[in-house]
């Protein structure tokens, strides 16, 4: 087999898995900023729940006792 046609098929399969490894990496990196982004707007949920609860809930706490 020629030199060059070896060299060519091996930088193709070398090629794939770096694509490979830059997919995995960019899915990872999506799953973490969606996580991030899920718990930000949890929070804000959690934040708006409290207009449904009865006067005075949530108002003022006295930390000073």
């Amino acid at each position: 087999m020629d030199m060059g046609l070896v060299a060519a098929v091996m930088a193709q399969q070398q090629g794939a898995v770096q694509q490979q490894v830059a997919t995995s990496m960019l899915k990872q990196n999506l799953d973490s900023q969606k996580s991030a982004v899920l718990t930000l707007l949890g929070g804000a949920q959690q934040t708006l729940s409290l207009a449904n609860v009865g006067p005075g809930v949530g108002g003022n706490l006295n930390i000073a006792a």
